[in-house]
């Protein structure tokens, strides 16, 4: 339907500078595609964008569609599936206006915006990238239960998307398998770890902390299950100190375990740079995670926890993929998501000084920014 004027449209409603990580990853991606193609990023910004991206030199030769931003992550959920409806309506106007021959989108927001997107491509006889750092609405399900009619509708819209997309990405072979099994799709599936910032490992001995949780502390992250466990295992003689950082639905439960106990510091959020950083004076990295959802996410700080060469503690099932991947990359410990054993997890790891787990340079690598922004030029364009 008449001549493509963009070879590439970037959908994501996350951006640099907001989403520090996955928004620079997705910023270094425009850049290396605006070195031969033409670029359109479509997303959701409070300020001027295009501005920002001026003053500090980024950005160059990529064209910025920006949807003003009202909500933030403590906003009600009926508020940001507003939101989630009216960025739809604005990415399909843009989209119609830069006219892209090919466009990547991912799970943020996720099912809608990805389903207009594959509208859009349809009608004007355009490709997509789909990229599912989450698959909805499933791990939404298990936070929020959905009414059924509304699940199978979503489930059969993105089914749709899934079917359609030129190439397929996510981020572990259960996500890979559930994905193919729900919605039967042939398009290919490509591995894309979520990446992290960069940091040199501190040596293990030179380490002045013990045990740190860096993120969100959300229903997914097993926080009333830490609480309990810690608090029995300070008060059992524990000579373990615990550090926490991050916002979340139990951010005020995290408060009071450490205004409760001297061996308990809770830093609130802080920026992921200084996060990266946090985690790397620590000897060893909480990452609990509800089994379930293992089949439909993985935790996004288990790249930062793998660069910083912290231990893992991997608080789920042997089964999952979470505790299979610190099991094959040799980074940590798994234990079991149980209350009696994540105490007697702590006592054991005081007898566990002084132990590296530090990734090799192939892993490495594939962790990296700059790896996650090149693989996606060479998935898009391939």
């Amino acid at each position: 339907m008449g001549p493509k004027k963009t070879d590439i449209a970037i959908v994501n409603r996350s951006f640099w500078p907001k989403s520090q990580v996955i928004g620079e990853g997705l910023l270094q991606f425009a850049e290396l595609a605006a070195k031969q193609h033409s670029v359109c990023v479509i997303t959701q910004e409070e300020g001027d964008l295009g501005e920002l991206l001026a003053s500090k030199g980024r950005g160059q030769g990529v064209q910025v569609r920006v949807c003003k931003a009202y909500t933030t992550s403590a906003s009600g959920l009926i508020k940001r599936m507003a939101e989630a409806v009216f960025f739809m309506l604005w990415t399909f106007i843009s989209l119609v206006r830069a006219k892209p021959a090919n466009v990547y989108v991912s799970t943020n927001p996720p099912v809608v915006v990805p389903f207009i997107v594959a509208v859009y491509c349809r009608l004007f006889n355009a490709n997509y990238v789909y990229h599912l750092q989450d698959i909805h609405p499933e791990a939404a399900n298990i936070v929020v239960p959905l009414n059924g009619l509304v699940l199978r509708m979503l489930k059969g819209i993105d089914n749709y998307t899934l079917r359609h997309a030129k190439v397929i990405i996510t981020l572990s072979e259960d996500m890979k398998a559930y994905i193919q099994q729900r919605s039967d799709t042939r398009s290919p599936i490509y591995l894309l770890d979520n990446p992290s910032f960069e940091v040199t490992p501190v040596p293990m001995a030179q380490r002045t902390k013990d045990i740190v949780f860096c993120g969100n502390a959300g229903r997914l992250q097993r926080i009333p299950l830490l609480m309990t466990a810690i608090r029995e295992y300070l008060q059992k003689g524990g000579n373990l100190w615990f550090t926490f950082a991050g916002g979340g639905v139990y951010a005020q439960d995290v408060k009071a375990l450490a205004d409760a106990h001297e061996q308990v510091d809770y830093l609130g959020f802080i920026p992921a740079t200084e996060a990266a950083e946090l985690v790397n004076n620590h000897r060893w990295a909480l990452l609990p995670i509800d089994d379930e959802v293992t089949k439909y996410a993985f935790p996004s700080k288990s790249s930062g926890y793998a660069l910083s060469g912290s231990g893992v503690i991997a608080v789920c099932g042997a089964q999952t993929s979470v505790a299979r991947w610190v099991q094959k990359l040799k980074v940590g410990v798994v234990c079991d998501a149980d209350h009696d054993a994540l105490v007697n997890c702590f006592f054991l790891l005081e007898q566990r000084e002084g132990e590296s787990f530090t990734v090799v340079d192939e892993i490495r690598e594939r962790l990296q920014i700059s790896y996650f922004a090149q693989r996606l030029q060479d998935i898009v364009f391939f």
